[in-house]
């Protein structure tokens, strides 16, 4: 951010929205939204759908046994390629006998 915050326009304000909320940073005391109310507005806004989205789509934690059942599977997956790579290698390494 190499603009001044005191002089920043809502459009370069705006641009950086995404990397300042990525980043947790508390808005509500940036030196733009107190002095600029249509950017307020939009925070406004923007925290109202927030919202609306995580009670549309609550967090639901998995299942204790979720992420072993992935992991495991995974683990199957990669032992299979494995097992298709070497047997792959040795018919192509092997000399085929006429």
């Amino acid at each position: 951010m190499s603009e001044d915050h005191d002089t920043l326009s809502c459009t370069a304000f705006q641009a950086q929205l995404p990397e300042l909320i990525g980043a947790n940073v508390n808005l509500s005391e940036h030196s733009h939204l107190q002095s600029c109310e249509l950017c307020r507005a939009l925070m406004a806004d923007l925290e109202t759908i927030a919202e609306a989205a995580r009670q549309l789509f609550p967090i639901v934690e998995p299942r204790d046994d979720v992420w072993k059942q992935i992991e495991s599977r995974l683990e199957s997956e990669d032992d299979r390629k494995l097992v298709e790579e070497s047997e792959n290698y040795h018919k192509t390494s092997t000399p085929q006998s006429s």
